[in-house]
């Protein structure tokens, strides 16, 4: 199963790695040490919780809230801040975030908030999608089957899992490494070696469809590119 995705905003070095370094088990983190740039990543990506310190350079954890609201007004949006006072909750959670831990903050309800705030939340477009166009095919993740009006292909679950996950990523690249992980938890040898056959067949499978590949990186790992 694809991991939750997080933007996670920390100026301090120290209690950033502390932080990232506990929720990336459960979670993909992606860190930034000021406001613009978490502003620029998440306009680059898609993500399904933001944490926000608010004393940052550049733009501060409120102003970078208010810019956020303004592009997705559903995401969840936690502030951990040392800042205290009653004016700045309330201030925090009038821009529209979701909650507000004072620093320092518990890692065991932090993780607790982000999981009742995920389930509340539900990404229809990430959890729930399921029918996929592939050129003059269509994918069904959740029947395993790739199929036109004359034509059907049934896939493995692990084949099935491989394709959805190249498509909710499409024309980036990933890691080899990556794939495994999110979708079987492990980066071993032998699952290496299958990962290599699942993508062989899905290559048969899409090589009469015009603008869309899935390239090998030597080294690095694949890019499932569509040019629509």
């Amino acid at each position: 199963m694809t991991k939750y995705k997080i933007l996670y905003a920390e100026d301090d070095e120290t209690l950033a790695f502390l932080t990232k370094d506990n929720l990336e088990q459960p979670y993909e983190v992606v860190h930034c040490a000021d406001g613009i740039s978490a502003l620029e990543t998440f306009k680059a990506s898609s993500f399904d919780l933001c944490i926000f310190d608010i004393m940052m350079p550049k733009m501060d954890g409120f102003e970078l809230a208010e810019a956020i609201r303004k592009l997705d007004e559903q995401i969840p949006i936690l502030f951990l801040s040392a800042k205290t006072l009653k004016e700045d909750r309330i201030k925090g959670l009038r821009i529209g975030a979701d909650d507000y831990l004072v620093k320092p903050f518990s890692i065991e309800e932090l993780l607790l908030k982000i999981e009742i705030f995920l389930k509340r939340t539900n990404k229809p477009s990430k959890e729930q999608k399921s029918i996929y166009t592939l050129g003059r095919y269509h994918f069904d993740s959740k029947n395993y089957l790739v199929f036109t009006e004359n034509e059907k292909i049934n896939l493995t679950q692990r084949e099935s899992d491989l394709l959805k996950f190249f498509l909710d990523h499409k024309n980036v690249v990933l890691k080899r490494e990556e794939i495994l992980k999110s979708l079987w938890g492990d980066d071993d040898y032998f699952m290496g070696r299958s990962l290599d056959v699942f993508i062989s067949r899905l290559r048969k499978i899409v090589a009469t469809e015009k603008g869309i590949a899935i390239e090998n990186l030597h080294g690095i790992g694949f890019k499932f590119s569509i040019t629509e």
